[in-house]
C-alpha cells in the first residue's frame, strides 16, 4: 500500500503505450548524443594509435641520431684540446 505513491520509471506504463524511458531513449537528442560519444571514442582510439606510432617512430630514429650527433661532437672538442695540447693549431671544423 506504500508503494501506489511512488511513481516508478518503466519501458512501458501497463497499457501497452511507451513509458517515459522509451520515449526519452528515442529522442533526438539521445540520439545525437550516443552519436557524438561513438565519435569522440573513435577519435580518442585513432588519436592514441597516432601518438604511438609518433612516439616509436621518434624513439628508433630520432634518439639514435641525437646520440651519434653529441658523440661526434664530442670526439672534435677532444681532437681539438689534444692539438692545442701539442701546439698544433686546431684544424677548422668542416661546415
Amino acid at each position: 500500500m506504500a508503494n501506489q505513491g511512488k511513481k516508478r520509471f518503466s519501458l512501458t506504463n501497463g497499457n501497452d503505450e511507451a513509458g517515459i524511458l522509451c520515449k526519452v531513449s528515442n529522442s533526438a537528442v539521445v540520439r545525437h548524443a550516443k552519436q557524438a560519444a561513438f565519435v569522440t571514442k573513435k577519435l580518442l582510439r585513432s588519436t592514441g594509435k597516432a601518438a604511438w606510432i609518433t612516439g616509436t617512430t621518434f624513439l628508433v630514429l630520432v634518439v639514435p641520431l641525437i646520440f651519434a650527433m653529441d658523440r661526434e661532437q664530442q670526439i672534435n672538442e677532444l681532437e681539438s684540446q689534444q692539438a692545442s695540447i701539442l701546439g698544433t693549431p686546431p684544424l677548422p671544423s668542416p661546415k
